[in-house]
């Protein structure tokens, strides 16, 4: 097979990148715990996503589809499942589902495909055990017996927006204030969204804390574009003329 490429003269025209996935899975998250209804406009319909929202299904998330728009509606209390929650490939799915399952009395296996079956599920399981929850499993299936869970003040090994994510998301029903401190900074997606929820939170640098008792309100949320999802466009339009 030949291929051979031209320069083009010019690049011109609109282009909107595929939504932040992130943003889809916290949004989803987020809608499956709120005190009310929530919108989600333009969410990802990746796969990845796909497997946080089927799970959130599963554990009782009410939802209807208009369009490119999710009405979510969250029952009172979750829904005990009766076969392990499938979260595909997506380590965001299991990590951070982990927190919220944890708080809650229910028992849950989740599993995933061969990849993520490899993938280290040890790092959330620290701090949600020390929380008072029983988690079995340092990677996929993993079985969580969550359970009402004490504040903890905890250090992560490295920076990540998974770890952080999974014990504020767990924090949210423990008693008492719990403080997540970072040895450097990562996506502080969870914080941002909580807040923007009626969630108070507190951030000063690298340490971040979260009181316990507390729901966000059910909201309305365009899912942005993602940014490093246009890079290609972006470099190709700085290499233009024009």
């Amino acid at each position: 097979m030949n291929l051979s490429f031209t320069r083009l003269a010019a690049l011109q025209g609109e282009f909107r990148p595929p939504s932040d996935k992130s943003m889809t899975h916290r949004a989803y998250m987020l809608a499956a715990i709120a005190s009310g209804p929530s919108l989600v406009r333009t969410p990802l319909r990746g796969e990845d996503c796909e497997s946080t929202r089927n799970c959130l299904i599963r554990l009782g998330l009410r939802h209807e589809m208009h369009g490119s728009e999710f009405r979510l509606v969250p029952c009172q209390e979750w829904s005990q499942p009766s076969e392990p929650l499938d979260c595909g490939n997506s380590g965001t799915t299991i990590r951070l589902l982990s927190g919220l399952i944890a708080s809650r009395p229910l028992t849950v296996t989740m599993i995933g495909d061969a990849s993520l079956s490899k993938r280290p599920m040890r790092r959330i399981a620290e701090p949600l055990r020390l929380m008072g929850a029983t988690f079995e499993g340092d990677t996929p299936p993993v079985t969580i017996h969550g359970n009402q869970l004490s504040a903890i003040s905890y250090n992560t090994p490295v920076a990540s927006a998974q770890i952080k994510s999974a014990v504020l998301l767990a924090a949210l029903r423990a008693d008492g204030t719990t403080v997540v401190s970072e040895p450097s900074l990562s996506r502080d997606h969870t914080e941002r969204m909580l807040s923007a929820t009626g969630v108070t939170v507190d951030r000063m640098g690298l340490v971040v804390s979260v009181a316990g008792n507390q729901q966000p309100s059910g909201f309305e949320f365009d899912v942005p574009a993602d940014i490093s999802s246009a890079a290609f466009i972006l470099v190709a339009a700085a290499l233009m003329n024009g």
